[in-house]
């Protein structure tokens, strides 16, 4: 049965390696584009005002429904303690509805802030953004995920799960940029560039 379903899971979210439109990231020593957002309580938050206090940990998610990506915040929690301890932040960013990102906490228990990207400016800004292919959309949908629907105003718009560590000063140090969603970089990996 746990064949069956990585079969499934395989077969379900492969296709996106396929669906993307060339998005290329952002690369190491360019300057990050500054950007303020919403948590879920409402709070706004800047990213030059966080980065007086240190450097922030900015990692890109495609939404509540992939499981590495509940995987990977889940991973980053547990040893956000460590994360902290070197004078680092977490910010997550995300395409998906506040209820969603709702989901993602409590499946991931996640403490640290995660932003809804309203209209994917951030995503665009990070060069992370990619329009998902019609038929990579029906094919989520037999499996009960509309991009449309968890998505709302931003569509069926989904990030490269990239990781950016970006010091006091504004430039990109550390970048995780792959295509392959399932791929996704160790916490010991981010820790080693604070």
């Amino acid at each position: 049965m746990k064949k069956l379903s990585s079969l499934v899971l395989a077969l379900l979210f492969g296709t996106v390696l396929f669906a993307q439109n060339d998005p290329s990231g952002l690369l190491v020593n360019d300057a990050a584009p500054d950007f303020a957002a919403s948590t879920g309580d409402g709070q706004i938050l800047q990213l030059s005002s966080a980065l007086k206090k240190g450097k922030v940990v900015l990692v890109f998610y495609r939404g509540e429904w992939c499981p590495y990506c509940n995987r990977q915040l889940s991973a980053l929690q547990d040893s956000s303690a460590l994360i902290l301890e070197k004078g680092a932040a977490i910010w997550a960013i995300t395409p998906e509805k506040q209820e969603n990102i709702t989901k993602t906490v409590s499946k991931t228990k996640a403490d640290f802030p995660i932003l809804h990207d309203q209209g994917l400016q951030i995503m665009q800004a990070y060069k992370v953004a990619f329009p998902v292919e019609q038929k990579t959309i029906d094919q989520y949908k037999k499996f009960k995920i509309d991009l449309m629907e968890v998505n709302g105003e931003n569509g069926a718009n989904l990030p490269v799960p990239a990781v950016y560590i970006i010091d006091e000063k504004g430039k990109i140090i550390y970048r995780y940029f792959d295509k392959d969603y399932r791929k996704r970089p160790s916490v010991k990996e981010i820790l080693s560039h604070l």
